[in-house]
């Protein structure tokens, strides 16, 4: 349990998954991934910025495949702890896609609006083969009918931190998930 004070707010934090946990499941999915793409020449990962960035880390240094590490930042958050749904790109990709083989690394996904729409805006620029990875779920809150195509954990209705993910810019570096309690 870790508890936090930023300036008028103070919250405690609860250990949901372990970090343990997290990389016995990255293992698990890394297996499943380098069976997909056995036959790729080079697999473009591409981490949804900022939250996945130590998921991405810890999965590719897993995976035996020729990859190749790319960035795309969108939004539909800013501060907030609930999704605005309006789905803004703020760092597009550096390199072409077109007739490769990409993974799009998420942390979460939460009412789907992001992750449905970053796949439709890939999906446009004809990939040979395009897949997705969320470290977590959370179904309960679904908008769009949109799954990834592999699931670290399926969590509740809770708002989480740690592993990457945030809370105002704060908690990314807990090396676990944990759920926020506002006191």
């Amino acid at each position: 349990m870790t508890t936090t004070t930023d300036k008028s707010t103070t919250y405690v934090i609860d250990q949901m998954i372990s970090a343990k946990a997290i990389a016995a499941r990255i293992e698990d999915l890394s297996s499943l991934i380098e069976t997909e793409f056995a036959d790729t020449n080079k697999l473009i990962v591409v981490g949804l910025l900022r939250g996945s960035f130590i998921f991405i880390a810890d999965l590719v240094r897993e995976l035996d495949l020729p990859i190749e590490v790319d960035f795309l930042e969108a939004s539909s958050y800013g501060n907030e702890m609930q999704s605005s749904r309006e789905v803004k790109i703020l760092k597009d990709l550096r390199g072409a896609i077109e007739g490769r083989d990409v993974l799009v690394v998420e942390d979460i996904v939460d009412t789907g609006h992001t992750l449905h729409h970053v796949v439709n805006l890939l999906r446009s620029r004809q990939p040979a083969r395009l897949k997705t990875i969320a470290l977590l779920d959370k179904p309960s809150r679904r908008e769009v009918d949109f799954r990834a195509d592999w699931i670290g954990f399926e969590i509740p209705d809770e708002f989480v931190v740690g592993y990457g993910i945030d809370y105002a810019q704060r908690n990314r570096n807990l090396p676990y998930i944990g759920k926020v309690r506002f006191t």
